[in-house]
């Protein structure tokens, strides 16, 4: 009997590489969430202790959120990062949308890929190294000008959630069908009413994205923060780190289980604002 050759046109297709039927991914991906978030758990939970021990459930209490909504310095070590981040994402993302449509809605020239890079560097660079460049710069800028203020930490933070903001915006806009852009153009439309009218829109999902990165970055931030800031100038992260230094309490896991109900809220806004949009 002649032996049949099989064309690949006519081979079988078999199954495809499906990750979730191998064995063992449930239970790997179960112990990886039960180790991302269990921490995290426990810090919600012993945030309502009674007792003063972060160890030791001594009861239900709201006593140390009443105690870190009664402490000054709370206070204003959130509300200057709120503000600090406030700025840092609305000052970066719109630098990163410029930049994203610099990059992308342009013909391909020299230097494109170098700027690409040089854009995303802060993100290959580790922040401490990036931290201690800052506060060389900035050390020789005060000492010529005396200036001590919060400015340093805004252009820091600015600087540093470019790229953050940056990667979402770009990978947004090269999605995109540029087929509608090009039909406004077709239609006379200007290349400000373009952007206006097709582009932004389109868009503002990808800059949310950015922008609420970037917010959550820079509200995170320790390094650069530590390492820039002048006396008297604590973030949320700094004061909550000088205190581990001195003495645990279940305070600290007060104000981190707020944070964690502003980032939760934040991402459940944007959630909601894309499904609408979609």
């Amino acid at each position: 009997m002649a032996e049949t050759k099989k064309t690949p046109g006519k081979l079988k297709r078999g199954r495809g590489f499906d990750v979730k039927q191998q064995t063992g991914f449930t239970t790997i991906a179960m112990l990886c969430f039960l180790m991302l978030y269990a921490p995290i758990l426990t810090l919600v939970v012993y945030s309502f202790n009674a007792g003063t021990s972060v160890a030791i459930w001594e009861g239900f209490s709201w006593r140390w959120y009443e105690s870190a909504w009664a402490n000054g310095q709370v206070k204003d070590a959130s509300v200057r990062s709120l503000t600090i981040a406030a700025f840092a994402a609305i000052v970066s993302t719109l630098a990163a949308t410029l930049a994203a449509l610099a990059t992308t809605r342009t013909k391909p020239f020299p230097g494109l890929t170098f700027i690409y890079a040089f854009i995303n560097q802060p993100l290959m660079v580790p922040e401490i190294v990036t931290g201690v460049a800052l506060l060389i710069f900035f050390a020789a800028i005060k000492n010529a000008t005396g200036y001590t203020g919060l400015g340093y930490l805004l252009i820091a933070h600015t600087a540093f959630c470019i790229p953050f903001a940056y990667l979402p915006i770009r990978a947004r806009l090269e999605n995109m069908d540029l087929s509608l852009e090009r039909a406004a153009a077709d239609l006379y439309a200007t290349p400000f009413q373009t952007f206006r009218r097709v582009t932004l829109p389109l868009l503002w999902p990808g800059i949310l994205a950015g922008g609420m990165l970037a917010f959550v970055i820079s509200l995170d931030d320790v390094v650069i923060t530590e390492l820039v800031k002048s006396g008297g100038q604590d973030t949320l992260p700094t004061y909550m780190l000088g205190q581990l230094r001195r003495i645990v309490t279940p305070e600290m896991n007060a104000i981190s289980s707020m944070f964690l109900a502003i980032s939760v809220l934040m991402v459940t806004i944007f959630f909601l604002l894309n499904r609408k949009k979609a």
